[in-house]
Order: C-alpha cells, then sequence, then structure tokens
C-alpha cells in the first residue's frame, strides 16, 4: 500500500512538473516574440528618423545653389556644360584611322550619303570630336590647322599614354614634359595640321 500510494505521488510530481515546465516554455516564448516586437519597431524608428535627417541635410545643401541660383547678376552670362570641335578634314578614313586607330577614340555615330562616308563623331572618355569630309567647294587648296590648337585633360599618365600612341604608329610633335603650372603634357599633330595637347590633371 505505501509503494502505491509513493508511486502515485510521483506521478502527480512528474506531471506536475511538466505542466511547469511547458508553461516556462510558453512563457519564454511570449517573452521572445516580444522583444522581436520591440526590436522591430525600434528599427523602425531608427530608420524613419536617418531618413528625415538624410532629407534635411540634402535640402540644407541645396540651399546655398538655390540661393546663388536666385543671386545671379542680371542679364544671366552665356553658361555652357560642354563643347565638341568639328574638324574638316581632307581624307576622313585617314583622319579617322588616326584619331581612333592611333591616338583611341572610339567611333560613336557616323554619317553616310550615297554609301560613301561623310562624317563621323568620336568620343574619348567624357569628349567627344566630329570629323567632316571636306566637300572641296572652297577649292582643294584650303590650308587647315593653322593657329588652332585643342587642349585635353586625362587622369591617365601622360608618359604611358605617349609611348603608347608611339607604339600605335603615331608621332610626337611635342615630348613629354612637365609644365610650370604643375601639370605634365605632349602634343600631336593630326593629318590635316590640327594640334593637340594631352596634359595630366594639375
Amino acid at each position: 500500500m505505501a509503494a502505491d500510494k509513493d508511486s502515485k505521488k510521483a506521478k502527480k510530481a512528474e506531471k506536475k512538473a511538466r505542466k511547469a515546465e511547458k508553461k516556462a516554455a510558453r512563457k519564454a516564448e511570449k517573452q521572445t516574440a516580444r522583444e522581436a516586437k520591440l526590436a522591430r519597431k525600434t528599427a523602425a524608428a531608427t530608420a524613419r528618423t536617418a531618413k528625415k535627417t538624410v532629407k534635411r541635410a540634402v535640402k540644407k545643401a541645396a540651399a546655398p545653389r538655390k540661393r546663388a541660383l536666385r543671386e545671379r547678376r542680371q542679364p544671366e552670362t552665356l553658361r555652357l556644360r560642354s563643347a565638341s570641335p568639328s574638324f574638316t578634314v581632307n581624307d576622313l578614313q585617314k583622319s579617322l584611322a588616326f584619331y581612333r586607330d592611333v591616338l583611341g577614340f572610339t567611333e560613336k555615330e557616323r554619317w553616310e550619303r550615297d554609301g560613301a562616308l561623310h562624317g563621323v563623331e568620336l568620343v574619348a572618355g567624357v569628349v567627344s570630336i566630329f570629323l567632316a569630309q571636306d566637300d572641296w567647294q572652297k577649292g582643294r587648296d584650303r590650308v587647315k590647322g593653322q593657329g588652332f590648337r585643342i587642349y585635353c585633360d586625362t587622369a591617365r599618365d601622360i608618359d604611358t599614354l605617349a609611348r603608347q600612341i608611339q607604339e600605335r604608329g603615331g608621332t610626337l610633335a611635342e615630348e613629354p614634359k612637365d609644365q610650370p603650372w604643375g601639370g605634365r603634357d605632349f602634343a600631336v599633330v593630326d593629318p590635316d595640321g590640327f594640334k593637340i595637347t594631352i596634359s595630366s590633371e594639375s
């Protein structure tokens, strides 16, 4: 009889312990869920605050420019964003080969008429130039390239660029040299005598 009573007590205690264990597990799950929910709310609030901070910073940074635009001297002077030279050449195919194959420009667009190439746009970085075939309406003895020079800046190493141009068959009109203002440059002349100086960013 005593053994039966002890067995019943043990089973009752075991059942109570399991019940307490399940209750504790449920409580822990609820606590974890509450903490996760709080973490999500905190993260969302932080993101909203950061977004507002960025908006305020952008608005503040833009304010001086807006004021500057309002305060421009009137009447406004000419303001340009880019410039693209156009060269009228004697032999378009020859000039194209020089700018593309020797200097390293790439073709962006070409214009043909009756199956013949009449013009081409070339690009190098953000710089564009245009080449157009001379139609000879001003005579075949028209002199080109005199009194003209175009200056180009590059982030590339000047000596390496000059050497590569020579390796591709080009001739330097001026070897790479340092300038008093801090830059380093060299010069080439295209088939029609147009002079081009390429310099490092000072």
